[in-house]
């Protein structure tokens, strides 16, 4: 049988676990190992109905925290929604990030010119978003630049992190929405990636890592950790 996931923590009320790059959270076709909460289902079978917490984009890595019952969903998503939940990626981005640490604060909104649907961009009249980085490390691969970011989201809309490195002109490595070049998505989802565009992405799923989850919940602090994937370790030791 096909691995799940790989299982980070799990009591009575909750299953913690790391969710693979390429894998959406949510069904789009009928087969059961297709997305994260069909595969949810299957480990858990009839003991009791799984509830995504908190989701990641289909190609990001990293900690997802499932709710075993309704109760404890309920509990949680009010504690999401209160944003006293403390999260922590890691990314790859094209160049050097020339500051050290810094916040980007810029609202965003659906990308209306785009031919990308789920699109969106940094617009004046968009919702408030900031995120913070730090450097952890800048680096070249055949003298090309790149940077690892730590990141910590201070809000939590959607695509936050990709578009706001994109704003600042460091879109992360493998973004085919985000990176400059919008076809790429086009040609992942009609099935039509040439070589030249697997090239240019440099990896097959983008480097972005959710890699740490701290919050508080019933009486207790909760802290959560996950590793990056062989695709992201191999090519910061390359």
């Amino acid at each position: 049988m096909e691995k799940l996931f790989n299982i980070i923590h799990e009591d009575a009320d909750l299953l913690v676990v790391h969710k693979p790059a390429d894998l959406v959270c949510h069904p789009t076709k009928g087969d059961e190992y297709s997305s994260l909460i069909s595969r949810a289902r299957i480990y858990l079978k009839a003991a009791s109905e799984p509830h995504l917490v908190n989701r990641l984009d289909r190609e990001t890595s990293g900690l997802v925290v499932i709710a075993k019952t309704v109760l404890a969903a309920r509990e949680l998503g009010k504690i999401w929604e209160t944003r006293t939940i403390q999260k922590e990626y890691v990314a790859i981005v094209h160049g050097h990030v020339a500051a050290e640490q810094g916040m980007i604060d810029a609202p965003l909104g659906k990308d209306e010119t785009s031919i990308v649907a789920i699109k969106d961009c940094v617009r004046p009249d968009g919702a408030a978003a900031q995120t913070e980085f730090f450097v952890e490390k800048r680096f070249e691969r055949k003298s090309v630049k790149f940077t690892l970011l730590r990141l910590l989201p201070r809000t939590g809309r959607k695509h936050q992190i990709r578009i706001h490195l994109q704003h600042i002109g460091h879109p992360i490595v493998g973004d085919k929405i985000y990176g400059g070049d919008s076809d790429l998505y086009l040609a992942l989802v009609e099935g039509r990636l040439t070589e030249e565009q697997h090239q240019r992405l440099i990896l097959s799923s983008h480097a972005l890592h959710a890699g740490r989850l701290q919050f508080h919940w019933r009486e207790r602090d909760w802290d959560f950790s996950t590793p990056p994937e062989p695709m992201f370790t191999d090519f910061l030791r390359e």
